[in-house]
């Protein structure tokens, strides 16, 4: 393939060849091309190409920091003027958008070339990318099993050195676990760093928070620099960082207090893998001088589960009505969505107001009572997820759980709704118990890939830090990083 180097530079990278008149944007975004029309076939990463557009804007990109660097966002919420956003959603299919988000415009601004957009699960609810309308998206390391989800194709791509980048979202950590499924560095930043303007102040309650997945720290903290400037009108107040991102990364993190766990937080039971990758971090982080305790925060297990999925019923509720009406529909219809879709807006539909109110209050309750945990402890780490990436159709739904969906459908009764609930948290939620505690607290988190499994599967672990503090995160995963650097793993393209 052209350009050659493609593959194993950063974003930085290549914004540096470009700005050195090295390379051209033109020679960097045919390069892309090449490579997604050669290896997405085989992975259904990318779902909607923006070739033609990019080719347009190309010779008139502005000049900033990532100035010819060919990027990918993800189908879902984001949205680009002119384009479809489906967030995999039959009735959004040809909907365009009317102006862009200004995250896409801060992109942009910043001197990407937006080239195509990415797989994800119907309206982003599974930590597996195989929507009903896409098809099912697959893992660089192994085809046969999923990149995770929600922003699994956006993983995907990036893993596959398709792009160096690309957008992702995370409600419950989707950013984060398709990063430890795909070998990946990926941050969720703290609540309200990242603007969701013009279209929403939040998504599910607070929990979404969007960034990016890449290859290397550096461009994690460069991108974040690009794009999170105050924007007036947000409904959540946030500390200004104290320096650019990028700065932190080489900094000395000092000798940092870490809290760790071998345990799952919310459900299931940890993979040996998944508690040998913990392990070796725990032996890493200490050999790089940190004091490393075995802890873990203390909080209303149960209570927290069902809570969060509560709150994502209530914010998929609305989407299927909003979703429903722009398509001239009187109301929604469960032939245009998938079950599980489905049922998160019937369990919403048949919530009360005061019971979502007391989840919403006992959600802070607990955020405070895990902020208390980090004034003695400066950074949490678990494995990313407690499971390797599954095998494709492994975590669908049943045809068991396809009939009882069925019934429901025919028979929404509160009761059997309330059942429905509570067994969220001990069935699929099982392979990823680790990360949305953070989305309902709204501290940053990272899954660092340090780690492959004796069958050659990426093993992401996770490490949380007090809300506000990207800065300790991205000094200690810019350690971590040199002391065992991941940049040169890569999958058989």
């Amino acid at each position: 393939m052209r350009l050659p180097e493609y593959d194993d530079l950063d974003a930085l990278a290549l914004a540096e060849r470009v700005r050195r008149k090295e390379l051209s944007a033109e020679e960097v975004l045919d390069a892309a091309i090449e490579r997604i029309d050669a290896r997405n076939p085989k992975l259904n990463a990318v779902v909607h190409k923006l070739f033609d557009r990019a080719r347009e804007r190309v010779s008139k990109l502005p000049d900033g920091p990532l100035r010819g660097v060919p990027f990918l966002v993800k189908d879902l919420k984001l949205q680009i003027a002119g384009t479809p956003t489906t967030n995999s959603t039959r009735l959004s299919m040809h909907k365009l958008a009317e102006r862009s988000s200004v995250l896409a415009q801060r992109y942009e601004a910043a001197g990407l070339q937006i080239v195509g957009k990415t797989n994800t699960p119907e309206l982003g609810i599974m930590g597996i990318t195989e929507p009903d309308v896409r098809g099912a998206c697959r893992n660089p390391w192994d085809s046969g099993r999923t990149p995770g989800g929600s922003s699994g194709g956006s993983a995907s791509a990036v893993a596959a050195r398709m792009v160096p980048a690309a957008h992702g979202g995370d409600g419950g950590g989707s950013i984060r676990i398709p990063a430890s499924a795909c070998g990946l560095f990926g941050l969720k930043p703290t609540r309200g760093r990242v603007t969701m303007a013009p279209f929403a102040g939040e998504a599910w309650g607070g929990f979404v928070q969007e960034h990016v997945l890449c290859r290397s720290v550096r461009d994690s903290a460069a991108f974040l620099d690009a794009v999170d400037a105050p924007t007036p009108g947000e409904p959540y107040g946030i500390a200004a960082k104290a320096r650019p991102w990028l700065d932190e990364v080489g900094a000395n993190p000092g000798n940092l207090r870490i809290a760790f766990t071998r345990e799952t937080l919310y459900a299931g039971q940890s993979h040996a893998d998944c508690i040998d990758a913990v392990d070796d971090a725990v032996t890493l982080l200490r050999a790089l001088g940190h004091t490393v305790t075995e802890a873990r925060p203390s909080f209303p297990r149960e209570d927290m589960v069902r809570a969060y999925f509560l709150t994502v019923a209530t914010g998929v509720a609305r989407f299927v009505e909003q979703a429903s009406l722009d398509a001239g529909k009187k109301q929604p219809s469960p032939d245009d969505f998938e079950p599980a879709t489905w049922l998160l807006a019937l369990i919403a539909w048949k919530t009360s107001a005061p019971k979502l109110l007391a989840a919403q209050q006992m959600m802070h309750r607990t955020g405070r009572e895990v902020a208390a945990f980090f004034e003695s402890h400066d950074l949490f780490l678990t494995s990313t997820s407690a499971q390797p990436p599954a095998k494709i159709g492994e975590l669908g739904l049943s045809s068991m759980e396809r009939a009882q969906m069925g019934l429901l459908k025919r028979l929404p009764i509160a009761r059997l709704l309330d059942v429905a609930l509570d067994k969220m948290g001990s069935g699929k939620l099982a392979w990823t118990p680790n990360t949305q505690l953070f989305n309902q607290t709204g501290q940053p988190a990272m899954s660092v890939p340090l780690y492959w499994s004796a069958a050659g599967l990426p093993i992401g672990v996770q490490l949380a830090a007090r809300f506000g503090d990207e800065a300790t995160l991205f000094r200690v995963a810019a350690q971590l990083e040199a002391a065992r650097p991941w940049g040169g793993k890569k999958p058989a393209l």
